[in-house]
């Protein structure tokens, strides 16, 4: 298994992940270990979310030009 050593991490974080660690009752690498993994799913949920948004967007052939400006929007929302 492939090693990973960090350098100059912030003491503060160091503190917090072994806070985390004693909390959930695992060792620091665990913690570390299942805090990337978490970060990684994430970024790449984030991801793969945006191109399935993308691709209902450009399935539903929406050019915008029917919407009305936005000036005009709070124009009337004011006159209420």
């Amino acid at each position: 298994m492939p090693t990973l050593q960090v350098r100059d991490l912030p003491s503060a974080m160091y503190q917090q992940i072994h806070y985390l660690a004693k909390k959930e009752q695992k060792t620091i690498t665990e913690q570390t270990i299942s805090l990337l993994q978490e970060s990684i799913n994430e970024k790449i949920g984030n991801k793969n979310r945006r191109k399935v948004i993308l691709k209902k967007m450009e399935e539903l052939d929406f050019t915008g030009e029917e919407l009305p400006r936005p000036t005009k929007l709070l124009r009337e929302d004011r006159e209420r």
